[in-house]
């Protein structure tokens, strides 16, 4: 059978056997890939260590029947062990790690979400803002570029242009007063601001915020994230560490 290679992102490991792990990978040009890393949990594993979650690596694939064997790795950007160390880098990579699972089938390439993800990762490990502030920035972009970008500046529903204060996931933003649906909740003008210098990469005006208001801009983007994905995303708004395998 034939084999390929591929850039890849490590988005989670499954122990398998005595040696080996079941990896997911998020590739370049092959989307979402499932591949068995046979012995790398042995000490003397000469690529265990590359491919550990959050890694990102030159991958030398063969393709089985149901699962990919990894035959070759070569390192590209170190970034496991240093989100791993900071606990809310590591809860952040997971909430991302989720988000792109759910966004990149496979066999789907989205080269444009696999450089989303590897530029946020890398800004993780190298602590250039706060790791929830990088999530949430990581999540508006991803959803975005899946076709459901978040609406800040305008009302979702009927585009009338205003700073609005209510908030609605299910129409993608803010909403004016006319539009909005019973019960939807309120929100100020400078947390819907927040949200969209996340969306923009605003960093000066991201990394000068204190940690309540970009709690409040979090709480947003967790609402809108959490409906488009369709399902709970289990690293956000939790304080506690995930469970390592």
């Amino acid at each position: 059978m034939p084999t390929y290679r591929d850039d890849a992102v490590v988005l989670r490991t499954q122990k398998l056997g005595e040696a080996d792990r079941i990896l997911t990978l998020l590739t370049r040009q092959h989307g979402q890939v499932r591949a068995v890393a046979k012995g790398v949990r042995r000490t003397s594993s000469k690529f265990g260590a590359r491919l550990e979650p959050f890694m990102v690596v030159d991958a030398q694939l063969y393709v089985g029947r149901s699962l990919d064997i990894v035959q070759q790795v070569d390192q590209i950007g170190t970034y496991g062990a240093a989100i791993a160390a900071d606990y809310d880098s590591f809860l952040a990579a997971n909430a991302m790690a989720e988000a792109a699972l759910r966004l990149v089938g496979e066999g789907d390439a989205q080269e444009k979400q696999f450089f989303l993800l590897v530029g946020a990762l890398r800004s993780l490990a190298r602590a250039e803002h706060a790791p929830q502030a990088t999530r949430d920035s990581y999540l508006l972009r991803a959803l975005g570029l899946a076709g459901w970008p978040i609406q800040t500046e305008a009302c979702a529903q009927c585009g009338e242009p205003g700073s609005h204060t209510r908030f609605s996931p299910q129409f993608g933003g803010v909403v004016c007063d006319r539009c909005a649906p019973a019960g939807v909740p309120r929100t100020d003008p400078h947390t819907t601001s927040l949200v969209g210098a996340l969306l923009a990469g605003d960093w000066s005006l991201v990394d000068q915020s204190d940690p309540q208001a970009l709690d409040r801009a979090s709480s947003l983007i967790a609402a809108f994230a959490q409906h488009h994905l369709e399902r709970s995303v289990r690293s956000l708004g939790t304080r506690q560490r995930p469970a390592l395998r």
